[in-house]
């Protein structure tokens, strides 16, 4: 059994970006920028906005970070992502989720530009990927085809199994497999999934996303699979000093044994998302000057 680990795939992202991004700001005079809209004070939601900027700083790309308390109207939101919008200076923008539920999501991720969307979850940016014309894509399922590439594992003509539909991982992690290239044949479960055990068990590819801490457990693996568990979770434990500890929604100690492959949690796929927000951020700069030298 192999463990994925995600610390050497996202630090090969990080050189290579930092090599391209340094030929860029040379060439264009232009560096990278990413801005972040935080709502609330979730600590979460905070960890991961540091994380993100900690990133930029180490890729040498500007960041700003809008912070508003969990009272902000809808309107007011909605003026500063046009502003961003219209702003030749800013290449990325991201608004972390959750949202309060006050706030219209949908509403609030469509008003981004397609270009700006380093997120890929703009409709536009979707339908490309769907059409097999990927611009912006989802950072956590691009995060898990470097995983894959990183560590050779073959999806061509391999049975795929995605266990969980949203918008950030399940369905465009299955867009992504079944294209030329990764020619994967893909099968996608969800909570009304009938069988469910039956279907996961004949996957050589297990991606699971369905925050529900160790639900798979070894009868829902076939025997030498690879897992790619994308589940974080929280659960009590009070032998922890902070209560909780963290955990997939694979048994990971049971079922690691069964596999060939499979990623840990934490210490996995987690680490890539953020590698590949900074991907996507360069990505859009790239487009967005390209862009700016044929109107000019």
């Amino acid at each position: 059994m192999k463990t994925l680990w995600g610390k050497p795939v996202a630090e090969a992202v990080y050189l290579q970006l930092e090599e391209e991004s340094a030929r860029f700001i040379k060439s264009t005079n232009h560096v990278p920028h990413l801005a972040v809209v935080l709502v609330g004070s979730d600590p979460a939601s905070s960890s991961y906005v540091e994380m993100k900027e900690k990133a930029c700083d180490r890729l040498g790309f500007d960041h700003a970070t809008y912070r508003f308390d969990e009272s902000v109207s809808e309107a007011t939101l909605l003026s500063l992502l046009s502003k961003l919008n219209d702003d030749p200076v800013v290449d990325g923008i991201l608004v972390q989720l959750p949202l309060p539920d006050h706030l219209d999501t949908t509403k609030i991720l469509d008003t981004i530009s397609p270009q700006k969307d380093v997120d890929g979850f703009h409709p536009i940016n979707v339908g490309n990927l769907l059409l097999g014309n990927p611009s912006l894509v989802p950072c956590t399922p691009l995060g898990i085809l470097k995983m894959l590439e990183y560590y050779e594992i073959e999806t061509s003509g391999k049975h795929v199994v995605v266990v969980g539909r949203s918008h950030i991982v399940g369905k465009p992690i299955a867009a992504l497999l079944f294209q030329k290239g990764w020619d994967a044949t893909v099968t996608i479960c969800h909570s009304k999934t009938q069988n469910l055990r039956d279907i996961t068990s004949l996957a050589d590819i297990l991606i699971v996303a369905i925050g529900k801490p160790l639900f798979i457990t070894p009868d829902y693996v076939k025997e030498g699979a690879v897992i790619i568990d994308v589940g974080i979770n929280r659960v009590e434990d009070a032998g922890r000093s902070r209560g909780y500890r963290l955990v997939g929604d694979v048994d990971y100690e049971r079922v690691a044994p069964k596999t060939t492959a499979i990623t840990p949690v934490p210490g996995g796929v987690g680490v890539m998302t953020v590698a590949m927000l900074m991907n996507n951020t360069l990505q859009a700069a790239k487009k967005g000057r390209n862009e700016a030298e044929i109107l000019a």
